[in-house]
């Protein structure tokens, strides 16, 4: 029952059903009932309907000769009824002209001629209603049109197969045929294809295919043709792959993908990267973006176990596309144990138990276990054992009375996991120690004395309280009795031993529960002292000039009195001074480590006298010094010759001059020199060589050599022993000889400048010219011809604060070559460009003159004041000269010279005395009016003048006095600065005046 669209009316009566459909067909049982029984009463629905379409004939325009299929197909209840009409008569009448095939449903049209042409309709009916539906068949005879464009340009790729449509319509039906422009021929091959529509199918291009192609259409009315152009490109290839690979949290990973892709496509060439399926941000600037891309290589930064998967490059054209894939696995090292038991619990044992957790791609090779005790190092962890990485269960063994907690550490290649968390608390019973100190050992640091140290035993290994240590010891070898004593440190001393002597001692451990097992017999030995003998038979070997061999006998061990640690020697140069008196270099020092009686002594110089000593050493130090050996090293090679250099060099010879060697190393008894051309061509001369024989020879001519040629020089010195290492030297012969200057120096005043040499060996009969210019501009000037023999030359004419160039030059005319060149600068620029800028100025002199005139009227106000009250007080002078710094005085004080303050003055007639006192005036008027302004500034104050003029107050230094204004120091002093400044304070007002 569709309860949707089925309601009960008239209280279950009646049943109504709305929207039937064919699904509503059926039997529909009405059923009654009440106590005595029921009836029923069955009733039969059938749903009938009109006519609907299934297929409607389709209006088409045919070409002549065609074939065309008109469908009609409706369904309803009852079954519809389909009949045909043709230009509105119905088929039945038009059979015998009717030459077409025609069923219920269907009509078929075969030829289709042009008069042809027609409507045709269909009907369906039954007993409900009719519904129609009309088809126009159009039988035309056309000219071949074409319904594809002309000149439609086609591009794939190498590979691919592409199609070239043309699409013609006429009627008749024309005939399609394809061909290359620069061919006659129809395209056939097995890789051609022509389908009905007149499409052309080229599989696996190639470049060779590219081309202009025609497709032309022909029936009996005509002809009609288009051009197709056809571009081969190359297909896109990922020629570096990326690979797999494996990667570390937290490094960098980089995917390469290389493609090779058709030049003409670069601008819609593409190259994106996913990962696994989804595509990946590579653009973006955000800094936490870890995806970046550049010159096809993919970076992943601060790689995460996140980013492990498949990784896809994807490089894409508008004509094809090419990927290529790789996986990337992240390393790490492993994740944490987790779940750690205890099991099987014994007295000193228990078993441990874990789980691993993820080793992140990286087999996890081994676990370290490692126990943490809370009585002595709380909270310290320290390893216990290490098992393979297979293992996730061990035993282990336990030390007394100790509490213990553990945990797990998983390693792989990458590194440890991070500690699992700790099991539960564990506390073993305690027990006697089950070993004794390690490193027992018996140390002299002084003599009669013997230091026992031990390593002590770590709090965990004590097993148990009251640990302490039991010391014992004896003399070595012997059987007498053991002293003990017992400690809780780690270190015993024994008093008065004997000096060196060999002992046995043992050290055990021992706690509240017992001792520890018997304890193994160590030796030491008490304090050592220095040695008493020196080596004796001490004898010296020459090996060569700079080595020797240094033997001797062996001390009597009774006399090394502590552990041999070697020998020391001690040797020394004796040195001669021109009056013949010797002395001795420093001190030079060799030690020979361990038990021998000889040893060789290397850097020696050769031809020198030595003193040596050896001692023995022992651990306490070093014991008395042998009697000193005179020996004395033969020659040797001496160094080379010392600055050698070219005296003169002239036209064909040349002037070659030196020192001694240095180190001599011997009697020097001759020089051998030698020379070649080395010219910077592929000539090279003959190496001639020349024996000096008097070895007080220091310069030597060598002529006949070729002119403006290159040539090196060797010279040797030599011992009966052999030649030194070569000192060398380089020169080129001139065209012309050339003067020899030495120590070329200039010196320089306002106006000039003054050259000075020193003329070399040779001619000093040859010229030479001087040549000078401005350095920032200016053109050179050129002396006349100069003699080598003259020894200075001065250049007159300068200008001031001027700098020059200097050349010296054996030609009269400028090129880049020169003997000598220097830059100098004239004296007197500040000064002139003083005098030039400032004291011409007008502006210059108009303040000069507002100074004076400003100045006499001060001193007119002092003088008016002076003859009015006679002895004037300090605050009257305060009064009369008020604080330039106001703003009403201060605008008139200019540029650098200014009045000085008068503020810091008090007005006490204590201090108005002082003054009078300390200044030392020759006249008995106080009143005597000032005179001469310019004088007083001038610093030159006369006798018959007064003293208390504006110079004596108005000095701005102020530390002539104190803060509280008290007078510090003598006048005089304040006079003699005073005068310096008043040099400058008469030329500047004689400046005003003029």
């Amino acid at each position: 029952m569709p309860t949707d669209r089925a309601t009960e009316e008239n209280f279950g009566k009646m049943l109504r059903l709305d929207q039937v459909s064919d699904e509503d067909n059926g039997i529909f049982r009405c059923i009654a009932k009440n106590d005595v029984g029921k009836a029923t009463y069955d009733f039969y629905l059938t749903v009938e309907e009109p006519p609907r379409w299934k297929i409607k004939p389709e209006s088409k325009t045919y070409t002549i000769g065609s074939s065309a299929d008109l469908l009609c197909e409706a369904f309803g209840k009852p079954e519809p009824v389909i009949t045909w009409e043709m230009n509105g008569i119905p088929i039945e009448q038009l059979t015998p002209s009717f030459r077409h095939k025609i069923s219920q449903g269907k009509i078929e049209l075969h030829n289709l001629q042009q008069h042809e042409s027609a409507v045709f309709q269909c009907a369906a009916s039954n007993k409900h209603g009719t519904i129609l539906a009309n088809a126009n068949i159009n039988v035309l005879n056309i000219h071949p049109i074409m319904m594809t464009a002309d000149e439609v340009k086609y591009n794939t790729v190498a590979g691919n197969s592409v199609f070239m449509d043309c699409r013609v319509f006429g009627s008749p039906a024309p005939v399609i045929s394809w061909t290359r422009e620069d061919d006659i021929y129809s395209v056939e091959s097995l890789r051609h294809n022509m389908f009905e529509n007149g499409t052309l199918e080229i599989k696996n291009t190639s470049k060779e295919d590219s081309g202009t192609y025609i497709c032309l259409a022909t029936n009996s009315l005509g002809k009609e043709a288009i051009t197709a152009v056809l571009n081969i490109r190359d297909s896109t290839k990922v020629v570096v792959l990326p690979v797999n690979q494996s990667a570390l949290r937290s490094s960098l990973a980089e995917l390469r993908c290389d493609v090779k892709y058709d030049i003409t496509l670069q601008h819609a060439f593409t190259l994106i990267w996913e990962k696994d399926g989804e595509e990946l941000d590579v653009t973006s600037t955000d800094h936490r973006n870890r995806f970046s891309v550049k010159d096809g290589v993919l970076y992943i930064r601060n790689v995460s176990l996140d980013d492990e998967g498949v990784y896809a490059c994807i490089a894409s054209t508008p004509l094809d596309m090419a990927s290529a894939r790789a996986l990337l696995t992240v390393l790490d090292v492993p994740d944490p144990p987790e779940h750690l038991k205890l099991s099987d619990s014994q007295n000193q044992s228990i078993r441990l138990t874990w789980k691993q957790g993820s080793h992140h791609n990286s087999r996890i090779t081994e676990c370290i276990i490692e126990y943490e005790e809370n009585r002595w190092e709380p909270g310290r962890w320290h390893e216990m054992e290490r098992v393979p990485g297979i293992q996730s269960s061990v035993l282990l063994t336990l030390t007394p009375h100790v509490s213990y907690r553990f945990r797990v550490i998983a390693v792989n290649a990458i590194g440890k996991s991070k500690p699992s968390q700790p099991s539960a608390r564990h506390l073993t019973p305690p027990a006697a120690p089950d070993r004794n100190p390690d490193n027992v050992r018996g140390e002299g640091h002084n003599p009669h004395e013997m230091t026992i140290k031990w390593q002590p035993l770590k709090p965990v290994e004590w097993n148990g309280p009251g640990l302490f240590y039991k010391v014992s010891w004896r003399l070595g070898g012997s059987n007498d009795s053991w002293e003990e004593v017992s400690v809780r440190q780690h270190s015993h001393t024994v008093k008065h031993a004997p000096t060196f002597q060999l002992y046995d001692i043992k050290v055990q451990a021992v706690n509240d529960l017992g001792p520890g097992p018997e304890p193994q017999v160590k030796h030491g030995f008490s304090g050592e002292d220095v040695p008493l003998e020196a080596p004796q038979k001490v004898s010296v070997d020459i090996i060569n000039s700079t080595l020797i061999k240094v033997s001797w006998s062996k001390v009597p061990k009774e006399s090394i009195r502590g552990h041999l640690r070697g020998y020391k020697i001690t040797y020394w140069k004796v040195q001669h001074s021109h009056d013949g008196k010797r002395s001795h270099s420093d001190k030079y020092f060799l030690t020979f480590e361990g038990d021998r009686n000889h040893g060789m002594v290397p850097g020696l110089d050769p031809f020198s006298e030595y003193f040596l000593t050896i001692m023995i050493l022992n651990g306490r130090g070093s014991g008395p010094e042998s009697q000193p050996v005179t020996f004395s090293t033969p020659e040797g090679v001496p160094s080379p010759p010392d600055i050698l250099e070219l005296a003169l060099i002239s036209k064909d010879a040349v002037t070659l001059s030196w020192r001694p060697p240095v180190t001599p190393n011997g009697i020097v008894t001759h020089y051998h020199l030698q020379y070649q051309l080395i010219n910077d061509t592929d000539e090279i001369g003959e190496l001639v060589g020349i024996q000096l024989p008097n070895p007080d020879t220091l310069q030597w001519d060598i002529s006949d050599l070729k002119s403006n040629s290159k040539y090196k020089f060797y010279l040797r010195a030599c011992t009966v022993v052999g030649c030194s290492k070569p000192a060398t030297e380089e020169g080129i012969t001139t065209i012309q000889q050339v003067p020899v200057l030495l120590n070329i120096t200039s010196s320089v005043s306002d106006t000039s400048a003054n050259i000075s040499w020193t003329p070399g060996m040779g001619k000093t009969d040859l010229e030479f010219y001087i040549a000078y210019m401005k350095t920032r501009k200016g053109m050179w000037k050129i002396s006349d011809a100069l003699n080598v023999a003259k020894n200075f030359h001065t250049i007159e004419g300068l200008e001031p604060g001027t700098e020059y160039t200097i050349r010296v030059m054996t030609k009269n005319w400028v090129d880049n070559t020169s003997i000598f060149e220097d830059v100098i600068e004239t004296r007197g620029r500040a000064y002139g460009s003083a005098s030039q800028g400032i004291s011409t100025q007008g502006w210059f002199i108009g303040l000069m003159c507002a100074t004076a005139l400003l100045t006499i009227i001060l001193l007119i106000l002092c003088f008016v004041t002076r003859n009015k009250g006679g002895k004037y007080s300090v605050k009257e002078k305060e009064d009369m000269h008020p604080d330039l710094e106001s703003p009403s005085l201060k605008d008139e004080i200019f540029g650098e010279y200014s009045i000085p303050k008068w503020n810091g003055l008090r007005k006490t007639q204590q201090y108005t005395e002082s003054i009078k006192n300390r200044i030392s005036i020759n006249s008995d008027n106080d009143e005597k009016p000032l005179k001469g302004s310019l004088q007083s500034l001038n610093g030159d104050l006369k006798p018959a003048e007064s003293a208390d003029s504006l110079i004596d107050y108005g000095d701005a230094d102020h530390g002539q006095f104190n803060e509280d204004g008290s007078f510090i120091g003598e006048y005089a002093g304040k006079k003699d600065r005073g005068s310096a400044e008043g040099n400058r304070s008469s030329l500047i007002m004689s400046q005003a005046n003029a």
